[in-house]
């Protein structure tokens, strides 16, 4: 995948495995300890201003992948390379920490070095109900990650706290500042947590299902705020969902996640209007189609079984005891059977991890 000026984030070969507390019975025959093969081998890269989708079934490894780039679960193996702004990234050089051409590999970071470089790294967690702190008030929410930053006094963080809240359209600030979480809606929630993530101006934002727990009718005006908010602060973001509705209406670029790897990436109105792995247009074809002419645009191509564990991946091809696509191409089959697809470049932007277009 093509580095360009204004990448700010570089994920390569990303494995997150988690190890399996061994039988009784595994320890006398002494057998090899299994893993959990959450995310198995994650490679992408996200510029200034984009929004990078991954979407998958519940399962895939998508969570993990943002946890994993905030430093929130340690990396197996691989290197997630993040491009600091110059003021972050000389305060880290003062720390000792190496950096190569702009980027710092935060996943060899320490906890203290990471709690530093998640001045520009932030998060914006699916569940609005509980990832505010109900003890303390909204002033206080926004206003932890500057103290905790040390930036600016006392008034110069209530203006920042009241300009974000603007920002954010809970007005008048004066009725929000001293409320608790419990005297906000959902979607007043989530429009606070949405604020504290971009209050220190962050890089990037990972968006964990920001509106899935939401009611559908405010969904579209979370939606609209992100994107005002990435256009206005130019901030990357990836932004995971199972929606592949929501996806089209917000992403710039789709990468679907299949059982811990990338399966397909591309711009998000081809991947979806043209999906080329099985994978995909499976996922493509499950979304309700209000037009009658179109309803069966994708349905010769159904999907089979239920997702293998994330424990015994199958053998060769991951997707292959699901896939149609294999049960049609016999020319197919043995490769399918022998190696897992590498991710190819099909045409410019436009990425497939399929044996059919090798």
């Amino acid at each position: 995948m093509a580095l360009t000026g204004d990448t700010v984030l570089r994920v390569e070969n990303l494995h997150v495995w988690f190890p399996l507390r061994r039988s009784l019975t595994e320890i006398i025959k002494r057998m090899g300890r299994r893993y959990v093969r959450a995310v198995d081998g994650v490679s992408f890269s996200l510029r200034e201003g984009e929004i990078l989708c991954l979407v998958g079934e519940s399962g895939c490894g998508k969570t993990t992948t943002g946890k994993a780039v905030m430093g929130l679960v340690k990396a197996t193996k691989g290197s997630i390379y993040f491009r600091p702004s110059p003021k972050l990234g000389k305060l880290l050089e003062e720390q000792g920490v190496r950096i190569e051409n702009g980027f710092v590999d935060i996943a060899r970071l320490s906890k203290r070095l990471l709690r530093i470089v998640r001045r520009e790294l932030q998060l914006v967690y699916q569940d609005p109900y509980s990832s505010l702190n109900p003890r303390f008030t909204i002033r206080y929410i926004l206003e932890e990650p500057l103290i905790i930053h040390r930036v600016g006094d006392e008034e110069t963080r209530l203006k920042m706290v009241t300009k974000m809240l603007e920002a954010v359209r809970l007005t008048p600030v004066e009725d929000f500042l001293e409320r608790y979480p419990h005297e906000l809606s959902g979607g007043q929630r989530q429009r606070v947590a949405i604020a504290k993530a971009f209050i220190l101006n962050p890089r990037v934002v990972v968006a964990d299902e920001p509106v899935s727990m939401l009611d559908v009718s405010i969904r579209a005006e979370i939606l609209e705020l992100l994107l005002e908010l990435k256009k206005r602060y130019n901030t990357a973001m990836i932004f995971i969902t199972h929606d592949l509705a929501v996806a089209r209406y917000i992403c710039d670029r789709i990468a679907v996640m299949y059982l811990g790897k990338i399966v397909e990436m591309g711009p998000a109105i081809k991947v979806i209007e043209e999906p080329l792995h099985p994978y995909t247009r499976a996922l493509v074809s499950a979304i309700p189609e209000p037009n009658p002419e179109n309803r069966k645009r994708f349905r010769e191509v159904p999907i089979k079984g239920e997702v293998p564990s994330a424990v015994n991946i199958p053998a060769g091809c991951r997707f292959r005891p699901r896939c149609v696509a294999y049960d049609k191409n016999a020319s197919v089959r043995p490769q399918c059977e022998a190696e897992d697809p590498p991710m190819v470049e099909v045409e410019p932007e436009r990425y497939v991890a399929c044996w059919l277009y090798t």
